[in-house]
């Protein structure tokens, strides 16, 4: 497995990720506060240089 697929989080599967009403950024951080037009887990890595450590599995029935 490559370094950068180590570091990846799944936000789709985390309870702290939500669709933005911003069709430029249409994917945000509630945990962090930020929107970005691409997967937050890439951009926490692309800012800190670490994964992010954040992430919460979503459960049953929690919505975006």
């Amino acid at each position: 497995m490559r370094e950068d697929e180590k570091n990846k989080k799944d936000c789709f599967q985390c309870k702290h990720f939500a669709v933005s009403w911003d069709p430029k950024f249409p994917r945000s951080c509630k945990l962090f506060g930020f929107k970005t037009a691409q997967i937050p887990s890439v951009t926490v890595f692309e800012s800190s240089g670490e994964p992010c450590e954040g992430f919460e599995i979503k459960t049953r029935g929690e919505r975006q």
